[in-house]
């Protein structure tokens, strides 16, 4: 079979399917070419989920005759002026959408420029172009493409349903909102609103946080942390939400690299591994991450619909995300989530207000007790305590010696069913999880063991043989040396089994067996694909949840106030080890409405 050239039809259907997978993917395309004509509104409506109609209306500087002729031709852009394709300063460059759409679709093409008296409309109808005639619109551009893949009838069949494709389209307009606050977009069904993103004014940071609150939701602003890092020529803005702020799936993760939108996995990775010991894995944080660099230090010109990037230096721009969430979240202390106490008030209150009754309770089976009664705990128990501060420099113990309003977490008043402490702070009450706090404070202080030199020790009296299986026992005795860094010292003891001779001193009594258990899971899940520090730091987190205090044991004032405080002065102690928060916070306030005091 001989070589022969294809025809220019085909050639155009061909790049049609890199860059037009659905109807989204078009809205991209034209949205984009609207935000590089300096529009500053941009308006969408699609039609049976854009398969029907897309149409984009901008106000831009708009296009003459012998220009549009032009722009619906193969490569036809005015975005590379110097021929450059490394300093790429916009975001559509390649001049493929138009002719690309043209070739699968009934494309039309309305335009006229400012100083024009009239605007020009010209047509492209599966590939065959027609020329320029006169139209009738303001300023500005709309393209409308009807009856999308008509002339790739193959294509329909790998659309889904019209909503899933206006959710789609949806998710484009907002990604490329957020880059840019200060364009007002809107997307339509033809019937009714969908999206209405006003622009924003004023100062940049304001506005683009105001934006982002507009698409995450209103309470991302009370539960984000500022970012703003640089390293080698990279910067780094945005905002990370709170650990205990999070979300199901990572479709809130939203990632800019020199202003375009991105779905890059080193940044998502980053982002994952910052959050690795403050997260469940089955949650995901929400960001908004703004990356700023040298054009010549990343190819935004890899992928045909430009959704990822390379950078020349990957690690230098990892390490600058993770470092700087980190920080953040180191400096967020003990904060958690507005979101929380929000959740708390709804489960109590409801959303309607209920019927009153009251009956005499039953005797219960444990003596009640009473707001500001210390508990009887045992003597000494406070101070067996694993990883609390109870010297003669610690806060006071005593209630009557602590002031509320002198604590961020107030004072402790009393312990509900042996797990939560309930503390009163100067405007209203917290809720604190003991075992969810104590977990958090016992991983951070092995960590900073860690950094100075290695975590203590303390020998068993009585070795424990712990039975795993071969590849169970295989898999610890080859981490052995790095278990001994952090205090657990282990040894081979016959096919399947090992013998544990020391634990981390700041584990106290812990449960030997299920936590080793527990760590030859881990390591199997965890593999080979992550730094030693980061297997390191995870190994911790399951170690520091079976040495914190359980649910269940009965705590004294002291050991509470202890546990406020050094909560206080603790990194990321507004959540445990998997993400969970550790207090809840109430207001007076809130506490009022219950009552309907307000």
């Amino acid at each position: 079979m001989s070589v022969r050239l294809l025809p220019p039809t085909l050639v155009n259907q061909i790049a049609a399917g890199e860059v037009v997978e659905r109807p989204a993917s078009a809205v991209k395309e034209l949205v984009e070419n609207a935000i590089d004509a300096g529009a500053s509104r941009i308006d969408v409506v699609l039609i049976e989920g854009g398969q029907a109609l897309i149409s984009v209306t901008d106000d831009g500087g708009g296009m003459g005759p012998d220009e549009m002729d032009l722009a619906v031709e193969r490569h036809a852009t005015s975005k590379l002026p110097d021929d450059d394709l490394v300093r790429i300063r916009f975001l559509g460059f390649r001049g493929e959408a138009l002719p690309s759409i043209g070739s699968v679709a009934r494309l039309t093409l309305t335009s006229r420029p400012k100083s024009a008296e009239s605007a020009w409309s010209l047509t492209v109808e599966g590939g065959a172009k027609a020329k320029p005639v006169p139209a009738a619109l303001t300023a500005g551009t709309r393209v409308e493409v009807r009856d999308l893949f008509y002339a790739t009838p193959a294509r329909l069949k790998f659309l889904k349903s019209a909503r899933a494709e206006m959710a789609q389209a949806s998710d484009v307009i907002e990604r490329l909102g957020m880059a840019h606050p200060a364009i007002g977009f809107t997307l339509s069904d033809g019937s009714r609103k969908l999206l209405d993103l006003a622009p924003k004014r004023g100062e940049a940071k304001a506005a683009l946080l105001s934006r982002i609150a507009q698409v995450v939701g209103r309470d991302f602003e009370a539960n984000a942390l500022e970012l703003n890092a640089e390293r080698d020529g990279v910067r780094l803005t945005g905002w990370a939400g709170l650990p205990t702020y999070n979300r199901a799936s990572p479709a809130a993760q939203y990632l800019f690299v020199n202003g375009r939108p991105v779905k890059d996995r080193l940044v998502i990775g980053a982002v994952r591994g910052a959050y690795q010991d403050v997260l469940s894995r089955d949650r995901h944080p929400v960001v908004a991450l703004f990356l700023d660099l040298d054009p010549e230090q990343v190819d935004v010109n890899v992928h045909p619909a430009k959704a990822e990037v390379r950078f020349r230096d990957s690690g230098n721009v990892r390490g600058l995300i993770v470092g700087a969430i980190r920080h953040a979240l180191a400096g967020a202390g003990h904060r958690a989530s507005t979101t929380v106490s929000e959740a708390t008030i709804g489960a109590l209150g409801g959303t309607n207000r209920p019927t009153y009754s009251w009956q005499a309770p039953a005797r219960p089976s444990l003596p009640l007790m009473r707001m500001g009664e210390a508990a009887q705990a045992p003597f000494g128990l406070a101070e067996a305590l694993p990883g609390l501060d109870l010297s003669p420099s610690a806060p006071p113990g005593d209630t009557a010696e602590i002031v509320p309003s002198d604590y961020p977490l107030g004072a402790a008043r009393a312990q509900l069913h042996d797990t939560y402490i309930v503390a009163q702070t100067a405007d209203g009450l917290v809720i604190v999880d003991q075992h969810a706090a104590h977990e958090r404070l016992v991983l951070e202080r092995m960590r900073q063991s860690m950094e100075d030199g290695g975590v203590k020790r303390q020998g068993l009296l009585l070795p424990e043989v712990v039975e795993l299986g071969e590849a169970g026992c295989a898999r610890v005795m080859e981490r052995a040396d790095d278990l001994a860094a952090l205090g657990l010292v282990v040894e081979g003891f016959g096919p399947g089994a090992v013998v544990v001779r020391e634990t981390p001193a700041l584990l106290g009594d812990c449960d030997v067996q299920g936590m080793v258990r527990d760590l030859a899971d881990e390591l199997a899940e965890w593999g080979q694909g992550h730094s030693l520090q980061e297997r390191l730091l995870h190994v911790c987190a399951t170690m520091a949840c079976h040495g914190s205090v359980r649910a269940g044991r009965r705590l004294g004032i002291p050991e509470m106030n202890a546990l406020l405080r050094q909560m206080e002065a603790t990194p990321l102690s507004g959540q445990c080890n998997h993400g969970r928060p550790t207090h809840v916070s109430l207001s007076l306030a809130d506490i009022e409405k219950l009552f309907g005091r307000r």
